[in-house]
């Protein structure tokens, strides 16, 4: 019965992804689009089993959180923040496709033109 056990494998990744993505969206901020939203989850999801608060506390999962605010903030937003920060993040990301980013000119490149 491989085919029966394949489909049990299936069903059970399946059900995982779906408990992690509801514990996720606890996480999700009422002034985020869904687009935003998705990339950030995208990003929560990817980290999360490294990110996981050990039993007596900790604050990892807080800092996930964090370093996930930051990415999308930078994103879509336009903010910036200290470079190691940002390239942290960005490695963080990598691989996460976000479609139509909006696109900013910093104050810095303003000022050289």
């Amino acid at each position: 019965m491989v085919g029966g056990e394949a489909a049990a494998a299936v069903e059970e990744l399946v059900s995982g992804v779906r408990q992690a993505a509801d514990f996720a969206e606890q996480f999700r901020s009422y002034s985020e689009s869904e687009k935003q939203w998705k990339a950030r989850m995208e990003f929560i999801l990817r980290h999360l089993p490294d990110y996981r608060d050990p039993p007596d506390g900790g604050g990892r999962l807080d800092q996930l959180l964090s370093l996930s605010m930051v990415w999308a903030n930078h994103l879509f937003l336009g903010c910036s923040y200290n470079k190691d920060l940002l390239d942290k993040v960005m490695e963080m990301a990598d691989g996460i496709e976000v479609e139509d980013l909006p696109q900013f000119t910093t104050r810095s490149e303003l000022m050289k033109k």
